[in-house]
């Protein structure tokens, strides 16, 4: 077993290597655009529909609830962004009973890309709902001389998100190896099932604190009637 997914190259040519990150985020990726095809497919905008549509719908509004309880006031405009990275971790981590699979999510370079991802939405969506003299004023409140530390805590917690991540990924992997090492039948089976279930938590977590984040720059003086 391997600590990071970065470590198995498949392919290389000189310093252009093809690991598994890259392999399996894609393979996710993939797996993600067939799946919403697949479930989107027969959706019907009658009165009668499937148990499945049903379901599918209760799902998407306890989650559209779930980003309206959190600040935002037209969930409907962010759930793209904010379930594409909550399905991504959490497929990436589900899929972990698959021989010979790797989460890529156990990299730091692809959770520093889902950071980045967080960092550049939360001042698009900001500048979209403010205004872009708006938003950037918000750097100089309360005072000027909060500037410099409203820009350093921009950059501080797009760090703690990937550091989040990937450390609470490898710190899994790692107990994992450990046990598989010194009892290879019974505690490895109990901690996959466990691993699974901090997959879901960290996805939860990572989706929770983007929805925050972008709660706090698209926030408007005069709150829409």
């Amino acid at each position: 077993m391997h600590l990071s997914p970065d470590d198995i190259i498949y392919w290389q040519y000189g310093y252009i290597r093809l690991n598994a990150t890259i392999v399996f985020t894609w393979g996710v990726m993939f797996v993600l655009a067939i799946g919403s095809k697949l479930v989107t497919r027969n959706l019907s905008a009658d009165l009668q529909r499937s148990r499945w549509q049903n379901l599918l719908e209760m799902v998407v509004t306890s989650i559209n609830q779930q980003i309206r309880d959190v600040g935002l006031v037209k969930p409907e405009k962010y759930i793209g962004f904010l379930g594409t990275l909550f399905l991504f971790i959490a497929i990436s981590n589900l899929i972990t009973v698959v021989p010979g699979y790797e989460p890529p999510t156990g990299s730091l370079s692809t959770t520093t890309a889902l950071a980045i991802c967080v960092f550049m939405a939360v001042p698009i969506y900001g500048i979209e709902e403010r205004g872009l003299l708006e938003y950037l004023g918000a750097y100089l409140k309360p005072a000027l001389i909060m500037l410099p530390f409203n820009i350093i805590s921009e950059f501080s917690r797009t760090l703690a998100l990937a550091v989040r991540l990937f450390g609470n990924m490898m710190s899994g992997t790692m107990i994992l190896a450990i046990l598989l090492t010194i009892t290879p039948f019974i505690f490895p089976i109990v901690m996959s099932a466990l691993g699974l279930l901090t997959g879901m938590v960290q996805a939860y977590i990572f989706s929770i604190l983007a929805t925050v984040y972008i709660a706090a720059a698209t926030q408007v003086q005069k709150p829409e009637p």
